[in-house]
């Protein structure tokens, strides 16, 4: 992307040979200096919308990377022309550039970060959160397993999420649960929360308290990795997977709670963004019943590929390990363990992308990385 210039008055975007004027008006409501945007919020201490937006420029130039521009209702400002390249291209630098890595069961090597004090606000903080955005999850060793301390640590990223679970939930096998994950079990590959609505929660902290069974591994399974392959492979499977909603539902003793989605759910480009899946939940309409045996057929496929040993890793979390993985696009299980052979004690919590989004802007602001 470059900036171009017309007689000085008008200013040009070429990106790849495709030329936008960038309208003044555009220009004139991003005016940077102190007197017009605080700098400590960044808020305009102006407001455009009361504006006459028939603004012209009366001169405009180019100083290296910046470019100057007098406007003609007297006020002139200077741009990063990086900065407005960017902002015009409608990509979020921050969090749609970090590239998803697809992986499957040979999966190796992935980095364990370790908690210690002031980690929260440094620069290993920033790179797990770069991890968690290119894998899906990430591990940090070495957290605290006193007093919630998961709280403190939900918190020092964003604000974590009260569902009807509570602020935190307690993942041990205990009598009458109103959720299998209450029980020494075998779970498949899952979601979580697929019925909440408008969305399920984004982000799921597990923070290993006590382990003294030999069963119980952690399993995880990329929903992205999946949909990527069935694309690919089975267009007919994805296209009705990613088109059909089904219902979800959940229910105890106080509370029904539904939600309608797609198994795959595409954004507005048609591409991947996010996977929903449990099969313990999920209710299908009634469809033709030739479209109904292909969505069965579909989903068993998709059921297999997610249960398969090829796209799975298993580990063992021990105390005070803490995992937070991406309930969006990871699906996450578990091995069945005997209760009578001890304590196996995790906590859990909910974020929204909200939060790490605004805490990875923060942390590249604070480091300067560009």
């Amino acid at each position: 992307m470059k900036i171009e210039l017309i007689n000085n008055k008008k200013v040009i975007l070429d990106i790849g040979g495709s030329k936008k004027e960038i309208h003044p008006f555009w220009l004139r409501e991003r005016v940077c200096e102190s007197e017009h945007l605080d700098p400590g919020t960044q808020q305009r201490l102006f407001d455009p919308a009361t504006m006459n937006f028939k603004i012209d420029i009366d001169e405009a130039n180019l100083d290296g990377d910046y470019l100057n521009v007098k406007f003609n209702d007297g006020i002139s400002s200077k741009y990063e022309i990086k900065k407005l390249s960017s902002e015009f291209s409608g990509i979020d630098n921050e969090i749609d550039t970090i590239e998803k890595v697809q992986w499957d069961c040979n999966l190796k090597n992935i980095k364990n970060f370790e908690y210690k004090d002031g980690f929260f606000d440094s620069k290993e903080m920033y790179e797990m959160l770069i991890a968690f955005y290119k894998y899906g999850f990430v591990i940090i060793k070495n957290i605290p397993i006193e007093n919630n301390f998961l709280i403190q640590f939900g918190n020092s990223i964003g604000s974590v999420k009260r569902t009807n679970f509570g602020e935190h939930f307690d993942v041990k096998s205990k009598p009458n649960p109103n959720d299998l994950a209450y029980t020494g079990l075998h779970l498949t590959p899952h979601t979580d929360n697929p019925y909440r609505n408008p969305l399920p929660p984004c982000i799921q902290i597990l923070h290993c308290i006590e382990n003294e069974v030999s069963g119980g591994y952690s399993t995880l399974v990329d929903g992205y990795t999946v949909s990527e392959m069935l694309k690919k492979e089975k267009t007919e499977y994805y296209d009705i997977l990613s088109s059909v909603k089904v219902r979800f539902r959940f229910i105890d003793k106080d509370v029904v709670l539904e939600s309608w989605s797609e198994l795959i759910h595409l954004d507005q480009n048609k591409n991947f963004k996010s996977v929903r899946f449990s099969t313990r939940l999920d209710y299908v309409p009634i469809l033709e019943k030739k479209e109904l045996e292909l969505y069965y057929e579909a989903r068993k496929y998709l059921s297999d590929l997610y249960n398969s040993d090829k796209y799975r890793i298993e580990f063992k979390l021990m105390p005070g390990d803490l995992m937070m993985m991406d309930n969006h696009r990871l699906l996450h299980g578990r091995t069945a363990f005997n209760p009578n052979e001890g304590r196996r004690f995790l906590q859990g919590c909910y974020l929204d992308f909200d939060s790490t989004e605004g805490k990875l802007r923060h942390l590249k602001r604070k480091f300067g990385i560009n």
